[in-house]
């Protein structure tokens, strides 16, 4: 071959390069996309992918965020949905089309710019459920280096705020408050938590909401699944518990004592919490109190005695956690603050920054997650696919009260 000739296919080989490139296909499985309007009115598995769609009611909804933009196909491919009739709407542009031979092929869309991009299917005729649609195949110019999470884990990223305190200080007290903004079900806003233990608020269903408080074992229970592979001397003991307020244990993320109380707390209103720590030789008591919004007084959620501690409370954070992941899609923000801690001799100091961090899923599956400061408080935020995303470790400074907390904690 002459160097002309070896020159041209060199070129020839760069562009058709170029050219694959620019139109990569993207496969996006149907166990990632969630349901609406309700989470579980379709099931969505890693194993059956989309199936038991009966309602025409319901749509399936996927995200993805776009580099690049211009020109988008969309197939889906199904099993046993032959005869079926679609509609895929990609931004604000909508497509119709019956699934043959195992696929539904809805032409070009038109991607405008780059940004989040949300895909809803909907079924535009009646079937028995027994079939599944297994995946979204995207392919064009505009899905060159798009971003889907590809993840069976539906879970919007969690969230946290680290906050920094004095050297060596004995802190017995620790107050935060919690404002909920956007608070989905399966939901956790936790405001004080600490090296052995989490107490905050939390969504269960669309009629329950629960004030959580727990304290960690020691030993092998700070990862053990079940408490019944804990030794008696590990094991953290119930002391006391308010009125209405349930106790136990809990596992699976480690083992410990568990208490809630259901209440109806409410979003936009700021919920109040302090846990205080009481060392005792190598055991310590937490306790954790809540100011009760009807009755106007704080009350006991629970106090816990830990084995092999000894110590005051350490290493101080708050954070939000989508905890099942059906409805991961959706926006959860709080706003956190503000923060005080009283030490052992009844000092008060005022903790006026927090840093960010965020779980593994917001390393690179889901970057929609954020803190930032608003109305004078801390804010996190994660899910909803909202453009941009928090550094992790980037510090945020809020504006000072100086006004610390008046507290008359009930005795026990």
């Amino acid at each position: 071959m002459n160097t002309t000739s070896m020159t041209r296919l060199a070129i020839f080989s760069a562009a058709f390069g170029l050219l694959a490139a620019a139109h990569a296909e993207l496969k996006v499985p149907a166990f990632t996309a969630y349901a609406e309007p309700d989470s579980d009115g379709v099931t969505i598995s890693k194993d059956k992918g989309i199936a038991g769609w009966t309602d025409k009611k319901q749509r399936v909804l996927w995200f993805g965020e776009f580099k690049s933009s211009g020109k988008l196909s969309a197939v889906i491919k199904a099993k046993g949905e032959d005869g079926r009739s679609l509609r895929l709407t990609v931004g604000d542009q909508s497509s119709e089309a019956t699934i043959k031979k195992g696929e539904a092929a809805f032409g070009e869309f038109e991607i405008s710019k780059p940004g989040y991009v949300r895909f809803e299917l909907v079924t535009r005729g009646g079937a028995d459920g027994k079939g599944t649609i297994d995946v979204l195949v995207l392919d064009g110019p505009a899905s060159k280096d798009a971003h889907f999470n590809l993840d069976p884990r539906r879970n919007a990223a969690s969230v946290h705020l680290f906050y920094p305190t004095p050297k060596d200080a004995q802190v017995a007290m620790f107050y935060n408050e919690v404002t909920a903004v956007e608070d989905p079900v399966a939901t956790y806003y936790m405001a004080c938590g600490f090296t052995r233990g989490y107490f905050g608020m939390q969504v269960n269903s669309l009629k329950e909401r629960r004030i959580i408080f727990s304290i960690w074992d020691a030993g092998t229970g700070q990862n053990a699944k079940d408490r019944s592979s804990v030794s008696a001397d590990n094991q953290t003991k119930l002391i006391a518990k308010g009125p209405g307020v349930e106790a136990g244990v809990f596992g699976n993320e480690g083992t410990g004592g568990h208490s809630h109380l259901v209440y109806p707390w409410k979003t936009g209103e700021a919920q109040k919490f302090v846990v205080t720590a009481k060392p005792d030789g190598e055991h310590t008591t937490y306790s954790g109190f809540w100011f009760h919004p009807e009755k106007k007084a704080w009350m006991l959620i629970a106090s816990f005695r830990a084995p092999k501690d000894g110590q005051y409370l350490r290493g101080l954070y708050s954070f939000s956690e989508n905890f099942a992941g059906q409805n991961g899609h959706l926006q959860r923000k709080a706003l956190y603050g503000p923060q005080w801690i009283a030490t052992a001799d009844g000092k008060w100091t005022e903790l006026t920054q927090a840093t960010f961090s965020h779980d593994g899923t917001g390393k690179a599956n889901r970057l929609d997650r954020f803190m930032g400061v608003e109305e004078g408080n801390f804010f996190l935020s994660q899910g909803g696919f909202v453009e941009g995303y928090t550094e992790m470790r980037q510090p945020f400074d809020r504006p000072a009260t100086g006004t610390p907390p008046k507290l008359a904690l009930p005795r026990y």
